[in-house]
């Protein structure tokens, strides 16, 4: 027989392997980790990292109340708080600077005003921050002359001024001036009584009431109004005769 008649040895191409093995799974790496423990030690490393959550929260917890502002959990746990944070974790900062207010402070006016007959009639007093809330609630976009323009003349009033309302320093006057305008061109606009005659003095006072605590603390704080009230001041005949308006 020639060489190229003779069939290769072993099995012939083509032909089939051995057949595949069913519903046997490949052999499973080695275990790492937690999941090479025995069932006992799992539990035991489970209730470990619990508990350093718990304590990791805790401590998150008393490092926020300790630089938060006053407020009702601090007052209640104050010594707990303490003790937790100092001096190991003491903190030389502050979460809000300032600390936002607990109190709300309305600026409210009044004015005399000289009628065409030649009368002077005192208006009531009118709540230029409760105008200024309405108008912020109303819109969906209030511009920033409502939202800042009253508080900010305020606080610049506030802070050039002692408690027995003199001026302090260079701007104490300029502070009286930037009130009076506002209030005085407010009064024109907002008041039936300024409309129709001409301004002669105002007087302005702050209306300032604590924000009342949640239900749940227990806290009682006085809800009665206190009062600031500023000297009557006479507006200028620039700002009288319409320079506001």
């Amino acid at each position: 027989m020639d060489a190229y008649d003779e069939e290769p040895a072993g099995d012939p191409a083509g032909s089939p392997g051995p057949p595949p093995v069913v519903g046997v799974d490949a052999p499973a790496g080695p275990r790492t980790g937690v999941a090479a423990l025995s069932p006992r030690y799992q539990v035991g490393a489970a209730l470990a990292l619990a508990l350093v959550a718990v304590v990791v929260c805790v401590h998150l917890g008393m490092v926020f109340l300790s630089v938060a502002p006053a407020n009702t959990v601090t007052r209640q746990h104050g010594k707990a708080i303490e003790e937790w944070v100092y001096p190991e974790f003491e903190q030389n900062w502050k979460l809000f600077a300032p600390n936002p207010l607990q109190q709300n402070i309305a600026v409210q006016v009044r004015a005399d005003v000289l009628m065409p007959d030649g009368s002077t009639t005192t208006t009531g007093w009118n709540d230029l921050s409760v105008q200024d809330g309405r108008a912020i609630d109303g819109s969906l976009l209030p511009s920033h002359t409502v939202q800042n323009e009253l508080r900010r003349a305020w606080d610049f009033f506030v802070t050039t001024h002692g408690a027995d309302n003199r001026p302090i320093g260079m701007r104490g006057s300029l502070s009286e001036q930037y009130l009076r305008r506002i209030v005085v061109m407010r009064m024109y606009e907002q008041d039936a009584t300024s409309e129709k005659g001409t301004i002669q003095r105002v007087e302005v006072r702050s209306s300032t009431t604590n924000v009342p605590p949640p239900d749940w603390s227990g806290e009682k704080v006085s809800d009665t109004p206190v009062y600031r009230v500023l000297p009557w001041w006479t507006v200028t005949s620039d700002e009288a005769n319409g320079s506001v308006r």
